[in-house]
This record gives structure tokens, sequence and C-alpha cells, in this order.
């Protein structure tokens, strides 16, 4: 585990555990969790990354495959594959090499700068929200569980 990770993990629960202690009785398991927050990373040719294609890439590195990789998101093979041609169109260099399925199989794997695309996202996350913990806590605090239609 990235050492921002578990820096922000410990937060979450840190602030959780605030949370519920300063809503000391019987509404104790009423408190909201700790909002969240998602980061998409806009460049200037409008090209983005956001938590949905950093699941992508995470999921190929861990299955080694596109169509595996589309299958645990619940996704076609094509928006796969689409989601990861924009990454690639991008920037100067690959995210994920691919090789030819068949009989024999094929694959895929994150390129050395596919990993430190999603390292740094995930970096990015984490001081994101390590930096708003107190923020979100206090959002948490005044959040209802359930807020109607989500527009």
């Amino acid at each position: 585990m990235h050492i921002a990770s578990s820096a922000a993990a410990q937060i979450r629960r840190q602030a959780n555990a605030v949370t519920r202690s300063a809503a000391a009785g019987p509404e104790l398991c009423d408190i909201p969790e700790m909002p969240r927050i998602k980061v998409s990373i806009v460049f200037e040719s409008g090209a983005r990354i956001g938590p949905g294609k950093a699941r992508l890439l995470e999921c190929i590195r861990d299955t080694g495959s596109i169509s595996a990789a589309a299958r645990e998101m619940a996704m076609s093979y094509k928006r796969a594959w689409l989601l990861l041609d924009s990454m690639n169109q991008a920037f100067t260099e690959p995210v994920v090499t691919a090789a030819p399925g068949g009989s024999g199989g094929g694959g895929a794997i994150p390129t050395p700068f596919g990993a430190e695309v999603l390292e740094r996202y995930q970096t990015i996350c984490d001081r994101a929200t390590t930096l708003s913990a107190h923020e979100l806590t206090a959002f948490g605090r005044r959040a209802r569980r359930e807020s109607g239609p989500k527009i």
C-alpha cells in the first residue's frame, strides 16, 4: 500500500471516529459515512482521467485482460477499449499494451507509463482526501442518509 493511501485511510478512520463520538446516543447508527472526494483530471486537450478510467487500469493490471477487466466492471469490451483508446490518445505514450486474442490467448498490461499514471492519480486522490478530511467530516455530520433523487 502506498504511504499516502494508508495516511488517507487513517484520516478517514479518525474522522469517522470523531463523527461517531460527537453523536453519542441512540442515533449512533444513523450517522452517515464520511463523504468521499472523486477526482477528475481534465487536460487542456479536453481529455479526462477520473475514477472510472483509473479503475479500468487497475482491473487490467489485476486480470491481465481487457475483456476480463470489462466483465469485472460490468461494461462491454467495446466501451473498455474506447476508454483505453481515449487514455492512449491523451498522452504521448500508451498506458496499456495489448496482445491480439485468439486461440493462443492475448492479454493486456499497463505500460510502465500506465502504472505511473495510475500511481500519480491515486496520489492526487489520497492527498485531496487528506487535505480535506476536516471539511469532509463537517459535511458528513450534517448529511442526510437519504437525500432523494440524485440529479
